[in-house]
């Protein structure tokens, strides 16, 4: 029923994350996250927003993730502070099976990165929330390459299935989304995870009246 869609339901409570990192190597031992930044949304609201630089004491970020995000050491050392405290507040809200996780391209990038964050503050991996996602990229490949969700099918699987999809012209980066959206964003600050979830909420929510989940 139409009244089952998300865009419906205005008491829903999601979790918008992005991490920056040292590189874009997930088998590299020196990629470490450097930056988690996150919001709590219902509806328009903001419940609850963070902004973490993650000290470790061996970090060595790259010069091309350096000049993307405008890294710089001397920055770093100033915010720096405790990765665990900033995982456990991120947590608070990640396993929560209440609330749907939301991020750009999580599926393919994040979630593994979230995963390092854990082994580095001594944690176990646990992907136990991943069938609360929802990635911003597969949706906006749903929306231009008019794939729908066929009734039945699971909601990760297909997204999975989208993360892979490849078509000449489809772009939907998050600069390229914000343009798509009529959305102000300035392509100087994007790339820093506080302003890539806030411009990536405001797309989200224009995602949910244009593909049914």
């Amino acid at each position: 029923m139409k009244e089952s869609l998300l865009r419906f339901k205005d008491k829903q409570k999601y979790l918008i994350f992005d991490y920056e990192t040292c590189n874009l190597n997930l088998m590299s031992k020196d990629n470490k996250p450097w930056q988690l930044a996150f919001l709590l949304a219902q509806g328009n609201k903001i419940l609850d927003k963070a902004d973490y630089i993650l000290s470790w004491p061996d970090i060595n970020v790259s010069k091309d993730a350096a000049r993307i995000t405008g890294f710089s050491y001397a920055k770093y050392n100033k915010r720096k502070s405790c990765p665990l405290k900033a995982l456990d507040h991120f947590e608070k809200y990640l396993y929560d099976k209440k609330i749907l996780t939301v991020g750009h391209n999580i599926l393919g990038f994040d979630l593994y990165i979230h995963n390092i964050h854990r082994k580095l503050c001594g944690k176990t991996s646990d992907y136990s929330y991943i069938g609360n996602t929802l990635d911003t990229v597969c949706l906006g490949r749903a929306i231009k390459a008019g794939i729908k969700r066929q009734k039945g099918t699971d909601l990760l699987s297909w997204q999975y299935r989208l993360l892979n999809h490849r078509q000449k012209g489809l772009k939907v980066t998050l600069k390229q989304c914000c343009k798509d959206y009529g959305i102000n964003y300035n392509p100087e600050k994007l790339h820093d995870a506080l302003y890539d979830i806030e411009k990536n909420n405001e797309v989200f929510q224009k995602m949910l009246w244009e593909v049914e989940v």
